[in-house]
């Protein structure tokens, strides 16, 4: 059996393939038979870039069930995964056939592991000789290590088998070769600096001699899934309950095996036809903004090979179940997997993945399972990868979480090990196609006609209004609703953490936030695009939601001339939302008296409309109140609006009213000034508070 050298990056990016992809060619240069593994199970084919050799690999898949080519002079390469298919699709079986056919024929085997800890990877894995760390020496690197460096040890690979190299590619922010050592208690074996020729190449040849003279594999590693092992082997455990009890897995099968029988021949015939359309169509050649006529001559090539696929197979099964394969085959291929059809269904309003088999959905305010589930947390993964590769964004272990957008302008969140501790997660909140009206609330009972008049003559006239409110208690949707009736003459400038507002006036500039690259760097946060927005020459500046410093600088464009601004804060009251403020713009870190930041509040703030997301699940504006100004050292408020809360009613509705307080607002001599036009009696036809609070 060759030696097979494991190199393992730190974090995505941080140069192991180059450290790989060196050392390979090096020993190749050397003389020595030798095999390069592309681990990368989400087929991005760096290896195949690298040498030029797409149509050699291509060539091999079309004709074997694995893809390996010769790129140089006893040099191999062999790419695991050509499009995101097959990374879900070789089986371990595969891997150790291939190892078996070349074991006589190499003498050393370097693979670039992506995917350490993946079951596709592992017959190279057990059977490593050495495993090289690689590492960016920058603090962030660092931690990244180390927690792949733990993950490594957890998953049964030996101390003495793992050492390290660094990739230096910026000076600036550089930790110390002997702080890495000592933090990580590691040896490195070398520093691979790319942009000195002469030193790049001395390094590689020491990194070869280093792993070529350490100790050799004598016997099979055991390696065991960790509990936050990412992409690791796990057992699924059907959670589902039958008659009060948890049915465990041996409860589903029938006693002569033939729902295992039926399920293996399924998923054998899946991979099949994942096969042969990752044999027809490079994915990765496409990309992820393909036009939608490309997409559907993509959708159309995929059904056909669908077919000719199953013309081969009789007997698979009743037509419906053909469909459903069908369907499932062309949602793995170009879309979410699962979640296509709950991204379909036009009543679910959040997506909740929880792990592979726990899939929840939001319908009409009310959450249930969903009873779709993924193949496996792998699937996930390729899932999460797919959405936000897109964006230019990226999740690995040094940074377990992201926040994404899909095309169609549903918000994501994605979190996997080891910040989710169990099971990778998504949160897809989405958002309606057509964008809603204030006649649309009405018709649902978020608010009544004459409190969408008064918002309607508030923003004509522009008053600073503040959209107060819970998560999930459709700030945003008011916030688009009420943007609407900003007049189409006007500039609009907004702002969001990520783009979810769908204005359809023409002189729109849409601003989003940048978050940091994977070395850390680049973060653009709201705070400097609302500064940015001020020389912008602005009408309105509408930003999606203050959470930090930039309250600050909101509250002082409200204050400079820049009237009519909108956002959302997340608060439960409005005297909440008030205090949330004051909290947010000592946050910009500067030292301000209070009572100077509560007078900037109000003498910035008019309105403030607050939104609940209620026990039965719907949504309602449950207050409009107008800041009046200061008594004392206190921020002074009226209420205007509210919603009184009369219990449920039989179906399990929450009964109540929208009531009028009595309080004759101040801002209606805004309106006039404005030339709004509004009926303080509109509101007097509404039911009057028995009490104002």
């Amino acid at each position: 059996m060759p030696d097979i050298f494991f190199v393992i990056g730190s974090k995505g990016g941080v140069g192991a393939t180059t450290v790989a992809t060196n050392v390979a060619t090096k020993l190749a240069n050397d003389g020595a038979p030798t095999l390069l593994v592309d681990g990368d199970l989400s087929g991005r084919r760096a290896g195949a870039v690298l040498f030029n050799a797409i149509a050699k690999i291509d060539l091999r898949r079309g004709q074997d069930d694995v893809a390996m080519a010769e790129v140089a002079p006893n040099l191999m390469l062999f790419e695991m995964a050509g499009s995101i298919h097959d990374g879900f699709t070789i089986k371990p079986d595969k891997v150790e056939q291939l190892l078996r056919q070349v074991s006589d024929k190499l003498q050393y085997i370097v693979v670039d592991a992506a995917q350490p800890f993946a079951a596709a990877v592992r017959p190279f894995a057990v059977r490593a000789a050495q495993f090289m760390l690689v590492v960016e020496p920058s603090m962030l690197g660092v931690t990244g290590a180390r927690v792949m460096q733990l993950e490594l040890l957890k998953f049964g690979v030996p101390e003495s088998r793992l050492t390290g190299a660094i990739v230096t590619r910026d000076a600036k922010g550089r930790v110390p070769t002997s702080e890495i050592e000592r933090a990580l208690k590691l040896k490195i074996a070398g520093e691979v600096l790319p942009n000195d020729d002469k030193k790049f190449e001395k390094t590689i040849v020491a990194l070869t001699e280093m792993l070529k003279s350490g100790p050799r594999a004598a016997d099979l590693l055991v390696l065991q899934p960790s509990t936050n092992t990412p992409l690791g082997e796990r057992r699924m455990v059907d959670r589902s309950k039958q008659n009060g009890a948890v049915q465990n897995e041996a409860s589903n099968r029938s006693a002569d095996g033939t729902a295992d029988r039926q399920r293996g021949e399924r998923n054998a015939l899946k991979a099949e036809i994942h096969r042969e359309i990752s044999r027809r169509i490079d994915f990765a050649a496409i990309g992820a903004n393909a036009d939608p006529l490309r997409l559907e001559q993509l959708r159309s090539e995929v059904d056909a090979t669908i077919s000719e696929v199953i013309a081969k197979r009789p007997g698979v099964g009743s037509a419906e179940e053909v469909a459903r394969l069908r369907q499932e085959v062309i949602h793995e291929s170009l879309g979410l997997g699962p979640l296509e059809d709950l991204m379909a269904d036009a009543d679910v309003s959040e997506i909740m993945v929880n792990g592979p088999d726990r899939i929840y959905v939001e319908r009409r305010g009310r959450i249930e399972l969903s009873g779709m589930t993924f193949n496996d947390t792998h699937q996930l993964r390729l899932v999460i990868e797919r959405i936000i590769s897109p964006i230019g964004r990226h999740i690995d272990e040094a940074v377990p979480m992201v926040d994404a957008r899909l095309p169609d302008g549903s918000r994501v969140n994605a979190t996997i090990e080891p910040l989710s501790v169990d099971y990778p997660t998504i949160t897809i909140r989405r958002f309606a196609k057509d964008r809603l009206t204030s006649d649309d609330l009405v018709s649902k009972g978020s608010l009544t006609v004459e409190m969408a008049d008064l918002l309607r003559a508030a923003v004509e006239s522009r008053l600073n209004i503040v959209i107060s409110g819970g998560t999930g208690s459709g700030k945003t949707t008011l916030l688009n609703v009420l943007s609407g009736f900003i007049p189409p003459t006007e500039r609009i400038i907004t702002i969001e953490d990520a783009a979810e507002l769908q204005l359809h006036q023409d002189h729109v500039v849409r601003m989003e936030a940048r978050p940091a690259n994977v070395e850390g760097r680049g973060a653009i946060p709201i705070r400097e695009l609302v500064r940015n927005s001020l020389r912008m020459r602005p009408d309105r500046i509408v930003v999606g939601e203050c959470r930090g410093g930039e309250a600050l600088d909101m509250l002082q464009a409200m204050n400079t001339g820049h009237d009519g601004s909108l956002t959302t804060i997340h608060a439960n009251t409005p005297r909440d939302c008030l205090s949330r403020i004051e909290t947010m713009v000592l946050m910009a870190g500067f030292e301000i008296p209070v009572r100077a930041i509560r007078e900037q509040v109000a003498g910035a703030v008019d309105v403030i409309v607050q939104t609940s997301r209620l026990r039965d699940g719907s949504r309602k504006v449950t207050s409009v109140s107008e800041v009046v100004g200061m008594e004392g050292d206190i921020i002074s408020t009226q209420e205007i609006l509210r919603f009184d809360q009369h219990g449920m009613d039989k179906e399990g509705k929450l009964a109540g009213n929208f009531v009028y307080t009595g309080v004759q607002p101040n801002f209606m001599r805004r309106f006039e000034e404005y030339g709004v036009s509004f009926q303080i009696e509109r509101l007097s036809q509404m039911q009057l508070s028995v009490a104002a609070w």
